[in-house]
């Protein structure tokens, strides 16, 4: 009976704690291991200037097909050896894509602080959530469904506000999706303790995603609100 109990998860998944043990440590050193290929394209965006034409609708497009692309690609390779390789290609990529900003806000005099101040929220966010998911005992299965509506009206209105330009949209579309992400970011780390998520390589894109959106959102507000000029 003990040991049923000790190999069943919290949420009756029927994963051993060894397999949760070995799933969130591969994890947490792939995901580590991303933020590599992310700072060297974020480094060579700057340098180059290669997506400063990235503007409006072009850089919507080329990143959702590069991203969904990616990410289809992912899914595909999870299994086999290629899956390391494509999913720190799609972090390359994603650095990429974030260089435009983070070329704007090194435009402000106080342009470093700001990104190390995004950096710095970031990891404590990431951090709490982490201490938070290792001490809620509940099943938290069923934010997923709500989490993902959340997700998909925040996609549609940052889609949306790329042709108004509203700053005042900026704001509020980067408030909500630091909220939306940071639960996201519990509920996947919840899913990994719990072996709902098995497979590392699944379980390393997820949290990413979360870290990158919340790091752009609050670069975003922080560019918004504290920038200053020479």
């Amino acid at each position: 009976m003990n040991e049923q109990v000790t190999t069943l998860g919290s949420a009756g998944y029927g994963v051993s704690q060894q397999e949760r043990n070995r799933v969130l440590r591969n994890t947490y050193w792939l995901l580590a291991l991303s933020l590599i290929p992310t700072v060297l394209g974020a480094w060579i965006g700057v340098a180059t200037g290669i997506t400063r034409s990235l503007t409006g609708g072009v850089g919507l497009i080329v990143f959702m097909v590069g991203a969904f692309g990616f990410m289809f690609a992912i899914e595909k390779t999870k299994n086999s050896a290629a899956g390391v390789p494509v999913l720190l290609g799609f972090t390359f990529f994603m650095g990429l894509m974030l260089s435009r900003m983070i070329g704007m806000i090194l435009g402000f005099s106080n342009g470093t602080q700001l990104i190390m101040t995004a950096f710095a929220g970031t990891a404590g966010v990431f951090f709490a959530m982490a201490m938070l998911a290792t001490v809620i005992k509940r099943d938290l299965s069923g934010m997923g469904k709500f989490l993902f509506v959340g997700a998909l009206v925040l996609m549609l209105g940052a889609i949306i506000n790329v042709f108004v330009g509203s700053t005042a949209g900026m704001m509020a579309i980067s408030m909500l999706a630091i909220g939306i992400f940071s639960a996201y970011m519990l509920y996947d780390l919840k899913q990994i303790i719990d072996g709902g998520e098995t497979n590392y390589i699944s379980a390393t894109l997820s949290l990413y995603l979360d870290i990158f959106n919340v790091f752009q959102s609050l670069l975003a507000l922080l560019g918004i609100m504290g920038g200053e000029r020479d």
